[in-house]
């Protein structure tokens, strides 16, 4: 394992990000008790050894439990995560469960698999929080799994709408946290890297190269690659939104805005003519014309 400076800087960087998430959100309370689901990829090994780091050090008391949902994938190493979750100390679960095969079953061959699946793993590791008494579930999506999630809802579904750092469950019954939400998958990469997660690869869907979120995922490379921190700016955009500037009449009484309206209630005023870029430039330049 690589205890190199650089990776305890940036073990440091990550612990803030998801402390800061975790304060900024409320994702966690006293007495809680935290189901952490556990994949076998780089990011639910990085939440779980974060959470843990920083459940050391928190000024309130609360509970862990590690659980993975073996899907019953074909060649899938199952001793791996039991003997690392062991190792670790931490009290676990592991469900066993043959989700692969209903998937393999019901969704025609070329199809992707994402949808059915995410919703059988779902019910698994709802019903098994229950059992257990756990009150709050922490998934492993990072900062650029949120970016991605609203591009695909923008581009394929008709709706401005990303994944939330916290959420309530359907039934009611428990929060669903993200502590990752501000970190970036490079930082996570590295950090698994450095830190030699025994990494397992998911077989049932990774090989699907027609997947919309790949290709979001590559849209976003190239973006950030020509226009570095673009991620970073489409997140904090989902922080900062003005309503009064989008066209949902549920969110924003269009249909009642009238002359004397009071600037303050347009959250932002009128800045129609505004560039993001060059602030009132367009603007100025306009007033001059």
């Amino acid at each position: 394992m690589d205890t190199s400076k650089n990776v305890q800087r940036l073990k440091r960087r990550l612990e803030s990000d998801v402390g800061k998430a975790i304060a900024d959100y409320n994702m966690i309370e006293a007495g809680d008790t935290v189901l952490v689901c556990i994949s076998g990829g780089k990011d639910s090994y990085a939440m779980l050894s974060i959470l843990m780091a920083l459940q050391q050090r928190a000024p309130v008391d609360f509970r862990l439990i590690a659980m993975n949902l073996d899907q019953k994938q074909p060649g899938f190493p199952a001793d791996v995560l039991p003997r690392y979750l062991a190792g670790l100390g931490i009290e676990y679960r592991i469900v066993e469960q043959d989700t692969y095969s209903i998937v393999k079953d019901k969704i025609p061959e070329g199809k992707t698999t994402c949808s059915l699946c995410s919703r059988l793993r779902r019910g698994v590791i709802y019903r098994t929080a229950k059992e257990l008494g756990a009150n709050k579930i922490a998934l492993g999506h990072h900062r650029d799994d949120i970016v991605h999630t609203l591009f695909l809802n923008l581009l394929f579904g008709g709706k401005l709408k990303a994944m939330p750092p916290k959420l309530v469950t359907d039934d009611g019954a428990h929060v669903v946290i993200r502590p990752l939400a501000y970190c970036s998958e490079n930082d996570i990469a590295r950090f698994a890297r450095g830190m030699e997660f025994p990494i397992i690869p998911c077989n049932l869907c990774g090989s699907q190269s027609n997947l919309q979120r790949q290709k979001i995922r590559e849209m976003m490379a190239d973006w950030d690659s020509r226009y570095p921190g673009r991620t970073e700016s489409v997140f904090s955009a989902l922080q900062n939104i003005v309503p009064s500037h989008l066209a949902d009449n549920a969110l924003y009484d269009f249909k009642g805005l009238r002359v004397g309206t009071d600037l303050e209630d347009m959250d932002g005023g009128d800045i129609v003519f505004d560039d993001p870029q060059l602030g009132n430039g367009i603007a100025l330049q306009l007033a001059r014309a």
